[in-house]
This record gives structure tokens, sequence and C-alpha cells, in this order.
């Protein structure tokens, strides 16, 4: 097992898949890993995210599929019974991050303060997820974090577009972004595979983080 997310992401977009039809999991996570973006945050919006991961980890071994918005400790469980590989939340508390720590799987808790990333750095998490990343300050924001924090990574979403990623990226503290621009509405209800994948290529290609699954 990993010991964090971002030991599991092998490129500098994690796809966050929001979906109603769980028969639409497997086709959509195979486009996204064969455009090269084999981590899947699939978000507990909706009612049918824990058998939309479930489908994603039995059916498409290639990819490593994690629950994102994970709101409470039910959730926690609820998410890595379904298969969840990482878990991702907008925030934390300390009930939800002793949920986190105690199913053992990697997360990745949400801040978009100062105060909240000493925090967590007090309490061992060296890897958060920035959010909402543009409504919270975006680069300069994070550009300012590392000055003093530059032991801590962060993955931002919340607003980052095809547009706007290269410059997240290119932060000695951001070795990835989440985002779904390549998972446009139109695409995803009209089942074209083929351009999701031809939209992931090109987010993969933006720039190759160095870290491997392991």
């Amino acid at each position: 097992m990993a010991s964090s997310v971002l030991d599991l992401v092998v490129a500098p977009v994690v796809p966050v898949v929001v979906l109603d039809d769980p028969a639409d999991a497997v086709p959509l996570a195979r486009a996204l890993v064969d455009g090269g973006l084999s981590a899947i945050e699939v978000t507990l919006r909706t009612a049918a995210a824990p058998e939309v991961i479930r489908a994603i980890a039995d059916g498409v071994p290639e990819a490593v599929v994690g629950a994102g918005t994970v709101l409470s400790p039910g959730q926690v469980d609820l998410a890595v019974g379904a298969g969840a590989r990482f878990l991702v939340s907008p925030g934390w508390t300390e009930l939800l991050i002793g949920a986190m720590r105690d199913s053992t799987v990697p997360f990745l808790p949400g801040v978009s303060t100062a105060s909240e990333v000493v925090a967590l750095w007090e309490r061992g998490v060296r890897e958060m997820k920035f959010f909402p990343a543009a409504a919270a300050g975006g680069v300069p924001y994070l550009r300012s974090l590392y000055g003093p924090l530059p032991q801590v990574r962060f993955c931002p979403t919340g607003g980052i577009t095809d547009h706007s990623a290269h410059e997240y990226l290119a932060l000695p503290n951001v070795p990835c972004v989440g985002g779904s621009w390549m998972l446009p509405a139109d695409a995803v209800a009209a089942r074209d595979w083929g351009r999701v994948t031809a939209l992931a290529r090109v987010a993969a290609g933006l720039r190759a983080v160095g870290v491997t699954c392991r």
C-alpha cells in the first residue's frame, strides 16, 4: 500500500468524476486510462458513486480509483468498502481525519487557509488538497505558502481549467492538479469516449511529476 496519495499519481492531472449512471463507469475510466490519466477521483455527490467506484475497481485494474467529497466517517467506510484506494475531502475535522487515518487508505484533506495547513502539518500531514483553488487565491496564494511551508505539497482543485493548469503545475509545491475539463458534460452524455481519451491525453502531457505507483 502506498503511504501517500501523491505516490499513486503518475500523471499531472487527477480527473474528478461525477456520474449518475454506473453503466458509464468502466468505459469512462478506460477512456481516461487510455489517455494517460490512471488516478481517478470519483466524487460521492451522487447515489451511484459507490457503485461507480466498485465498477472501476473491478473492471479497470489499470486505474487507481479514489473517492472524493468525503465528508464523514461513514463515507470513509463506504468508499473503502467499494474499493477506493485513496480518499479526498474538501475540508477536514478531527473526526474526519481520525477516520481517514484509521482506514489505512492514503488520504488528501482539503485546506484553503494557511492556518488550516499549519494545523494539519502539526498532525503530521504533508500532502493536502487546496480547495476551492481559484476562489481561495489560486497560483499566487500557493506560491506564497511555499516560502514558510516548503515541505507541504498540494493538489489544487476547483476552478482549474486546461488553460490555467500549467500555471499551477509550474509551482514547486504542486505535483498535480484536479479537474474535470477532460470530461465535458456533452461528451459524457453522448458517451463520446474517444473525445474523452483525446482530452485526457492532452492533460497527461502537461507535465510528468516523476513519481510512480508503489
